[in-house]
This record gives structure tokens, sequence and C-alpha cells, in this order.
């Protein structure tokens, strides 16, 4: 062992097992301290995960081939990792540490912060209520995106996930207010024709250079994933408590940062859990999403929309339910609709924003806003019920009523849900096309919605 300037250095490791390190004999070692791993290709980094008063556990961001338990030499950093922070990094891409993947020069660093953070203290969370307007109506109008809010896209494989979080990072505005606007993009173990996809899809709308994007591909080291969302996340809490900016932070796919969270668990020989998982899943997930919200005297917002990948389409798989307890509700993709061909395939039944009501109504949307979702919601959950007795008896059994409301539901969601990519919906557009919607059944079914509000907006003709 040789002392060295930044902490301490040490020839030889006791094992090597996939992507851990083990180091005996140490000490002055910290949990989470940075790790630089010197070989004869260079050097790797990685970070404290275990330590004890013998020996420590190193997880390797990069590949370990290459290491030899001989030769390897472990040099201890002394502080945790910090990446540098600056508005200059807008319209810029990175890796989990922070290393321009564009070709361009390093950031011009404001501030070096850990990537560690924090979740924001409950007693200084302002509680959301600013209507962010996507111009999808599946969500504006009956599952809506308030500031500061954490509401994760549920998906499966093949759905179109990439192409709702495109359109809504090319839409999404706070509608009356002209604040500084970014986007904080993180993409964990993504495959490089989606990196491609979301990369062309800034530059066509103008939007890159105020997206600033964190990448780890599926060809790269999963122990990356790990750090990915929380480099991410330090830079919008730095945009959006310093700098005082509205950030939207898109978090994709957290079902591959949990992957990557039980491969080290099973590399360091932790008890399972569900599904094979830690069990301190949760609380992991908890200190990503947590980090969202608005702070008592900051202007700036932090917005998350987290991605996954249910496995097997399984909602009550361990992620998506953890993730539920959570968020405050989730948008729910559909494989059947998609199989319509209806975009974005939301379903809106089982899709929840638990904060929709506090941003919307007089002042924030419009006043009919909260009982016109509510009579939209009813009315397509009655038409589920009659399509499943439909099949049983047959159609031409139902009664009149119900035939109404099969005719309803086969307008809604050609004529509601479905719009196009590009299409960009104000509120006041949403809005009238679900009044549109209800007049297709009898004016006594619409029981959650006023006399004075049926009058003033149910279209005539």
């Amino acid at each position: 062992m040789t002392t060295v300037a930044a902490g301490r250095e040490y020839l030889g490791v006791r094992s090597i097992m996939g992507p851990l390190v083990v180091i005996e004999g140490i000490h002055g070692v910290g949990y989470d301290e940075m790790v630089e791993i010197v070989t004869d290709e260079g050097v790797k980094h990685g970070r404290v995960l275990e330590v004890g008063t013998k020996a420590a556990v190193v997880q390797v961001f990069e590949h370990t081939s290459g290491l030899t338990i001989e030769t390897t030499s472990v040099r201890f950093k002394g502080t945790a990792l910090r990446i540098p922070v600056s508005e200059e990094m807008l319209g810029r891409t990175f890796n989990a540490l922070c290393e321009p993947l564009d070709g361009g020069p390093p950031p011009v660093a404001k501030d070096m912060r850990p990537t560690a953070g924090g979740a924001i203290n409950p007693v200084l969370r302002n509680r959301p209520s600013d209507f962010i307007q996507t111009g999808i109506s599946a969500i504006d109008g009956m599952n809506t995106l308030v500031r500061g809010q954490k509401l994760p896209v549920f998906s499966a494989s093949g759905l179109w996930h990439d192409r709702l979080v495109a359109q809504i990072v090319r839409q999404a505005k706070i509608v009356g207010k002209n604040e500084p606007f970014a986007v904080v993009f993180a993409g964990m173990g993504v495959k490089h024709d989606v990196a491609d996809f979301f990369r062309k899809a800034f530059e066509e709308s103008g939007a890159r250079n105020n997206v600033a994007t964190f990448l780890t591909l599926a060809d790269d080291p999963s122990i990356e994933r790990i750090i990915t969302p929380r480099a991410a996340l330090t830079l919008a809490e730095y945009l959006a408590f310093d700098v005082g900016m509205h950030v939207l932070v898109v978090l994709t796919d957290m079902t591959n940062y949990c992957e990557a969270l039980r491969e080290v668990a099973t590399a360091k020989g932790e008890v399972p859990s569900r599904k094979g998982y830690p069990g301190y899943l949760y609380s992991d997930l908890a200190s990503i999403y947590e980090r969202a919200g608005q702070v008592i005297g900051k202007t700036g917002s932090i917005t998350q929309l987290p991605v996954l990948t249910m496995p097997s389409d399984d909602i009550t798989h361990p992620i998506p339910d953890l993730t539920g307890y959570i968020t405050e509700g989730q948008i729910v993709l559909d494989r059947t609709l998609q199989g319509a061909g209806i975009y974005p395939p939301i379903n809106v039944l089982p899709s929840l924003s638990r904060l929709m009501n506090d941003g919307i109504g007089e002042g924030h949307t419009r006043e009919d806003h909260r009982n016109l979702a509510s009579q939209l919601y009813a009315a397509y959950a009655r038409v589920k019920r009659v399509e499943v007795l439909a099949a049983v008896i047959g159609e031409e059994e139902l009664s009149d009523l119900d035939k109404l409301y099969l005719t309803f539901g086969r307008h809604f969601e050609p004529g509601f849900i479905q719009q196009d990519e590009n299409e960009d919906r104000s509120i006041e557009q949403t809005l009238d096309m679900g009044w549109k919607m209800l007049k297709l059944l009898p004016k006594e079914e619409l029981t959650r919605v006023k006399e004075a509000q049926i009058e003033k907006y149910m279209p005539k003709e």
C-alpha cells in the first residue's frame, strides 16, 4: 500500500466477482467512496458498496475484463461521486459519469454536486397545483399532469411508450406562464435505435438545446444504469432550485435500472426478495422518485416522468407495484388499443393522476373539467361492462341504452383518445371534444355534470 494525494492506493485484490472487486487490508475507507482502478488498459472507475474492518467491496462501473488479482491497483479517492453541473450542459449528451458522448469538451462546471442527492424534506414541499399541458387528450383531460408531480408510464415490450414520451417532451408547457423550461433525459440500458429515435425527435422539434441527455446503452456495463438516474437528477436539482427553471425529468427504462440493482445484489450474495429483487427495492426506488417536487421559496420545480416496461405485461410485478406506491398515479398503456391502431394506446380506466384535482378547474383549466372527466370515466367504464355482456348474450340482445353506450365507446377511442403523433391539442380543444362525446348519450345519463355546464358547453348540433 502506498499513500497518494487523493487517498490511499492498494496493489492487488482478494477476488473479482462479476462487477465487484474485493480488497483486503484497507483502512480509512468510507461507504460510497469513489475508486479508480488502474490496469494496463487504462483507468476504470468504481464506488465502495460495502466496507468492513478488514475489507471493502467495490462496484466497477466499466467491464471488469482484463483485471487480475495480483496486478490490479485500486486507488480510493476519499470523496463520494460528484458530477459537474451548469446550464451549459443543456443540449449535450453524457454517460453515467458525466463524460461527454457527443464529441464535445467536458462541461465547464458551476459547481460539483454529489449524485446521492436526497428526498425533498416534506416540511419544505409546496403542494403541486400548476397544470402542465401535454397536448394529449387522454392525459390532459382525464389523467392530468401537475407541475412537481411524479407520474410514471406503465408500458410493456413493443408498446409505443417511446413515441409517447417524445411527444410529451416536445409539447409539455405550463399554460399562461412564461418560465424557463428544460428537460433532463436519462436513458438506462436503451437500445441504439431507441437512443437515435430520441436524439432525432429532440433535434426535429427544436427542443435539443433545452435537453440534457444522460445515456447508458444496452451494450454498456449494466452497473452504469444504477448511477445514470442519480446523475440526471443531480443536474435537474441544480437547474430547478439554483437556476429557477421548471425541469421535466424523463427516466427510461426503470425496469432496466431494477435489473441492474438485482444483478449487483446477487453478486454480493444478498438474500433475495420477490422475483429475486433485493429487499430494499422499495426504498431504493423512493430515493429516486422522491427527488421530484417543488420547494417553498424556490421558483423552479422538478416533474418526473419515469417509464417502466412491465415484465410479461404484469402490473402486479414488483417494479410497477412498488412504483405505484411511491408515485402519484400512473399512465397505463394497453396492448389491445395499440393492436386496434389507437395512438396513444392509453387505457384511461387503470390510469390515474392522484394530484389531478389540485391542478384543474376554475383558475387552472376550466370550470367544467373535473365534472366532465368524471362523467367520461363513468361512461367509458360502463362501455367495458356492456362489451363483456355483449360477448355473452350477443349485441342484438342488449337494451337500447346499452347499445347507445356501445356507440359511445366506438366513438370515444378513435375520437377522443386517438390523435396524431404531432397533434398538440389545447386543453380547451380536449374539453370540447369530451362534450362532443357525451352528446352521444341521453341527457338523463349525464349525472356527474351540472345542468348549467350542459347548457353552456354541450354542442347544440
